[in-house]
């Protein structure tokens, strides 16, 4: 009896042992197990939303990451120089899926037939889509055929200058190759999966030679909202109204017949929006659809130099149209005109333009008395030239600050300028090239920006969440996922590389981190019209990778921090796996 217990009592520490061997055993490879962490965690407090973005996060998501079924394991470095802190209960704000908009043109040709350029915009998912373009917008007639205008639309329109041109009409039904109709822009937001912003011509309330050329005008914006049939949620009246080189600005008193002055202002601007918001809403109640209507701001500060209609705008806008616009709109290209900047100067204009410019318009707006609305910025680039910028890597780089800044100064959509446009000796803000670029680069080739817009996304959450860095050289936007995970866009502005360490408040890391880089290349000095993603570059003189959809993600342990090399003059985008 003793010896029958005793030998069941050692066959079972046997197998204990047996057990407990096996489960500490470690396939050569696998990620050791991450240490429970016991920090506390403050859970996530949405924000009041903003009223400068407003209903333009009426269709926000959460979002869910999905974990890399492939990746390539990066030793990650030991030690760091600059830390960036992110507090991930920190909300600054829910994300809009309006923050990355871009604008089509009617330039760019009759493109829903262009599989590549189609495939690009479908992944790139800008959500919204501005047509027909800037200042061509005052010039278009949407329901006209090619050379027909309205009999009211005269064959000349005054320039800033005093003499007259050629009015140069563009129209919505012509179906030439070379342009852009408009039923093939509702076709190219039906086969992406985009929605749009339509753009509708102001300039013609000026011009017109009828009797009453604000209700003309009004009248074809409503016809246009009718035709729409609800398919378009957000419109704007004009294009930069305030400029003198925008049709409409400047006409000829002779031939108005409603008695209105030779230049534009800004209040007059206010009256006329009213009438056209009247005659659009609507067109919008008797077809059942809601419809949002934005006004034309001017963007900054008046300088000394801008035309009196340029100086006294907002002022006279406001003043005129009070709340009537649902929404107010501003561009900017950032970097001082046709100057020959450097990479410094461009990436320097992100971070202080983009609060600057919001601040100004909210200070105008309080100033005025007015309810403040939500704010976008439909057109947005550099100004610089000279150097190859519009289509280099840096161009890259700003884009990606400029989508950071926008969302921290709380934008409810941005729109970039533009799909496509004209080489110009590489002063092209086109993010593909529209087969003019030279050296061999195929037609609808993307361009840096297109792979530093599509991976920002690709890794950032639904939230973006409070971060800072200790370092001037290395900005960072840091947002979170509803799935749990924590993502961080990291920009490196120095020509060195930094070892960034990334520490947490309020998250709990998983065991593992993911991140792509993306880098320049040594051709055109320090503006690369390459991208190259975790190495892996274009196969033509510019661009980036082919397979830019299936490139794996570089990932090491979280176990003892997270740490990465963001080399200089890059970006890096980081998502770090929950526990």
């Amino acid at each position: 009896m003793y010896r029958g217990k005793l030998f069941v009592i050692l066959i079972a520490v046997v197998a204990f042992l047996v057990t407990a061997t096996s489960s500490c055993k470690k396939t050569s490879g696998d990620t050791p197990p991450t240490p429970v962490d016991t920090t506390t965690v403050n859970p996530q407090v949405d924000p009041p939303l903003a009223n400068t973005i407003g209903f333009f996060m009426n269709d926000w998501e959460p979002k869910n990451f999905t974990t890399p079924s492939s990746f390539t394991n990066v030793t990650a470095p030991t030690a760091s120089g600059v830390t960036v802190s992110v507090d991930r209960s920190n909300v600054i704000t829910k994300i809009p899926k309006s923050f990355a908009g871009n604008n089509s043109n009617i330039w760019m040709g009759q493109f829903v037939t262009e599989p590549v350029l189609m495939d690009h915009i479908t992944t790139l998912h800008p959500h919204i889509i501005r047509f027909p373009g800037g200042s061509i917008s005052d010039i278009f007639f949407w329901n006209a055929q090619p050379n027909t205008p309205p009999a009211d639309a005269p064959a000349q329109l005054v320039q800033a200058n005093g003499t007259t041109a050629n009015a140069g009409y563009w129209y919505g039904k012509n179906t030439a190759s070379w342009t852009f109709s408009v039923d093939n822009y509702y076709n190219m937001l039906q086969q992406t999966g985009n929605q749009g912003m339509i753009t509708i011509n102001y300039g013609y309330a000026r011009y017109s030679t009828a009797a009453n050329p604000v209700a003309a005008a009004a009248h074809l914006a409503a016809d246009w909202v009718r035709y729409d049939n609800g398919r378009t949620k957000y419109w704007e009246i004009g294009n930069e109204n305030f400029g003198d080189w925008e049709a409409g600005y400047r006409i000829n008193t002779a031939t108005n017949q409603d008695g209105q002055p030779e230049y534009l202002t800004g209040q007059l601007y206010g009256q006329h929006f009213k009438v056209f918001a009247d005659s659009m809403r609507k067109a919008a109640q008797e077809i059942g659809k809601t419809i949002y209507i934005g006004a034309v701001m001017s963007e900054s500060v008046p300088q000394t130099w801008w035309t009196n209609t340029a100086k006294t705008w907002n002022t006279g806008l406001l003043a005129a149209a009070g709340a009537y616009p649902d929404y107010n709109i501003v561009h900017n290209y950032y970097t001082d005109y046709q100057t020959n900047a450097n990479a410094a100067e461009i990436l320097a204009t992100p971070e202080s333009v983009t609060g600057t410019m919001m601040n100004y318009v909210k200070q105008t707006i309080s100033t005025a008395g007015v309810t403040q609305k939500p704010v976008v910025l439909n057109e947005w680039n550099i100004f610089s030239q000279g150097s190859k910028q519009a289509v280099s890597h840096i161009n890259g780089m700003h884009a990606v600050m400029v989508l950071g800044e926008s969302l921290k100064n709380k934008f409810g959509m941005t729109s970039r300028w533009d799909f496509a446009n004209g080489w110009d000796n590489g002063n092209d803000h086109g993010m593909f090239n529209n087969g003019d670029e030279p050296d061999g680069v195929p037609k609808w080739n993307a361009r840096p920006a297109f792979y530093h817009m599509y991976f920002f996304q690709k890794y950032l959450g639904d939230r973006l969440v409070a971060s800072t860095s200790n370092s001037a050289d290395v900005v960072s936007y840091a947002s979170s996922y509803t799935s749990g995970e924590t993502a961080v866009a990291l920009v490196n502005k120095a020509t060195d590389s930094k070892s960034v360490e990334i520490k947490f408040t309020n998250f709990k890391k998983g065991a593992k981190f993911y991140w792509y880089t993306l880098t320049g290349s040594t051709d055109n000095g320090e503006f690369s019209r390459k991208t190259l993603v975790n190495g892996v570059g274009p196969a033509y003189a510019a661009g980036g990778p082919d397979n830019y959809k299936n490139l794996s993600p570089s990932s090491s342990s979280a176990s003892n921090g997270v740490r990465v090399i963001v080399p200089g003059r890059a970006c890096v985008f980081v998502v770090v796996a929950k526990q």
